[in-house]
C-alpha cells in the first residue's frame, strides 16, 4: 500500500479525528515548505507568498473582511520552513488530544480543535482593533498556527481530569493542570512580547477549552453546531450502506431495551473520572461512557 492509499484510508476512517487533523497540518505544511522551496530556488516569491499569504488571519479587521476563509484556514497552517512550530504543536495536541478523545469522544475532540481556533483569532482581532497598546504593535503579515486549538484541548483536558499526569523526562510525574498554567503563565507573560499575538489567540482557546468543560458538565455541549455541520458533510459525501441487525444470545451486548444514558449519569461518570481516574470505571460504567460519546 502506497503513500497515498494509507492516506486516503486514514481519511475514511470514521473515528480517528485526531490523526486527521494532524495529517492536515502536515499535509499543509509540507506543501508550503516545498512551495517556498522551489521559489527561493527559482529567485521568485510571488506565488508562495500569494498563497502563503492568504493562510494568515490579518490583525486588521477590514482586512479580515476581504479574507474572512482565514479564520479557518490560519490553525491548520504553520511558519515555514522551520519545524519546531509544528513540532511542537502536534505533539502537545496528540498528548492531550488522545485524552479528549478516549473520554469525551472523537467528535468532541474536533469540535474543541476547531472552537479553540476561533475563539483564538476573535481574542486576537479583539484587541489588536480596539486595545491601543495593541493597536500600535500590530503584526505585519498576520497569525498562524494551530497553538490556540492546542491549548483549548490541553485545558479542556487538565479541566475534566486535573489529577491525570504525565510522566515528563528529567522531572517525573506532573499533574496536567500543572502543565496547562505554566503554558497559560508563558502566554500571559508573553502577550505584550515579540509574539503577542500568537500568546493572546493561546489565552482565548485556553479560556474557551475551561469553558467548554464546565458547560458540558452543566448538560450544554457548546460543540454541537460543529458536530451538525460535520454530520453533515459527512452524510453528503458518504454512501449510503445497508445496515444490517441481528439478535445476539449474549445478555452482555445487548443494550434492546436498555434506555439511553442522561446527562446527570453522565456527569456523575465524569466526576468519578475526575477524582479516581478512567480505571476506578465498572465495565458499565465505561460502556455508557462510551455508547454517550458516540452518540453525541
Amino acid at each position: 500500500m502506497n503513500l497515498l492509499e494509507d492516506l486516503k484510508y486514514q481519511f475514511r476512517q470514521k473515528e480517528n479525528g485526531l490523526t486527521k487533523i494532524i495529517l492536515i497540518n502536515v499535509i499543509v505544511y509540507l506543501i508550503d515548505t516545498i512551495l517556498w522551496v522551489f521559489s527561493r530556488g527559482l529567485e521568485n516569491m510571488s506565488f508562495f507568498n500569494l498563497i502563503y499569504f492568504n493562510q494568515h488571519i490579518p490583525p486588521i479587521f477590514a482586512d479580515f473582511l476581504q479574507r474572512p476563509w482565514t479564520l479557518l484556514t490560519y490553525f491548520f497552517s504553520h511558519d515555514v520552513p522551520g519545524p519546531f512550530h509544528i513540532l511542537g504543536n502536534m505533539l502537545g495536541l496528540y498528548w492531550f488530544g488522545r485524552l479528549i478523545t478516549e473520554y469525551l469522544g472523537n467528535r468532541r475532540l474536533i469540535s474543541l480543535y476547531i472552537l479553540g481556533g476561533i475563539a483564538g483569532a476573535v481574542i486576537y482581532l479583539l484587541l489588536y482593533n480596539f486595545v491601543p497598546y495593541f493597536i500600535q504593535h500590530k503584526p505585519a503579515i498576520g497569525m498562524v498556527g494551530a497553538s490556540a486549538s492546542v491549548f483549548a484541548i490541553t485545558v479542556a483536558a487538565a479541566t475534566l481530569l486535573p489529577e491525570y499526569y504525565f510522566h515528563l523526562v528529567f522531572i517525573g510525574p506532573v499533574k496536567i493542570k500543572y502543565i496547562a498554567a505554566f503554558f497559560i503563565l508563558i502566554s500571559f507573560i508573553g502577550s505584550v512580547g515579540m509574539n503577542a499575538g500568537g500568546n493572546l489567540a493561546h489565552l482565548g482557546g485556553a479560556l474557551l477549552g475551561y469553558v467548554f468543560i464546565k458547560q458540558l458538565k452543566k448538560g450544554r455541549d457548546l460543540g454541537k453546531p460543529i458536530s451538525a455541520i460535520s454530520e453533515f458533510f459527512n452524510k453528503l459525501f458518504t454512501r449510503r450502506k445497508i445496515k444490517v441487525s441481528y439478535r445476539s444470545n449474549e445478555k452482555n451486548f445487548s443494550y434492546e431495551g436498555d434506555k439511553e444514558p442522561d446527562q446527570k449519569e453522565i456527569d456523575a461518570i465524569l466526576d468519578k473520572i475526575s477524582k479516581s481516574g478512567y480505571s476506578s470505571l465498572t465495565k458499565r460504567e465505561k460502556e455508557r461512557l462510551f455508547r454517550a460519546s458516540s452518540k453525541k
